[in-house]
């Protein structure tokens, strides 16, 4: 089974592959794909272009977690998203 696209680019990321999640990530026109977007702005240190990805996400930049937290709320969001029971809602 492929990998989706998202987990792509979270497994580039935890392996320091930033280039590599960034450019995946750009090809993902959905609201986790923005969320995840600006978590890699994040990690880069680019906090403006960060803001702006989490905006697109409908996300509020200013009162994020740390990146640690960031990730792991994105990973549960993603794994509900993937789920078959939240196709049912």
């Amino acid at each position: 089974m492929p990998t989706p696209p998202l987990h792509q680019v979270l497994q580039h990321l935890h392996a320091g592959r930033w280039t590599a999640a960034h450019d995946l990530v750009q090809h993902d026109g959905s609201m986790l794909g923005a969320w995840l977007h600006g978590i890699l702005h994040l990690q880069e240190g680019d906090l403006e272009d960060a803001e702006n990805w989490y905006d697109r996400a409908g996300r509020h930049f200013r009162s994020r977690g740390t990146l640690a937290e960031e990730l792991a709320l994105f990973e549960a969001a993603l794994a509900v998203s993937l789920s078959p029971d939240s196709e049912r809602s």
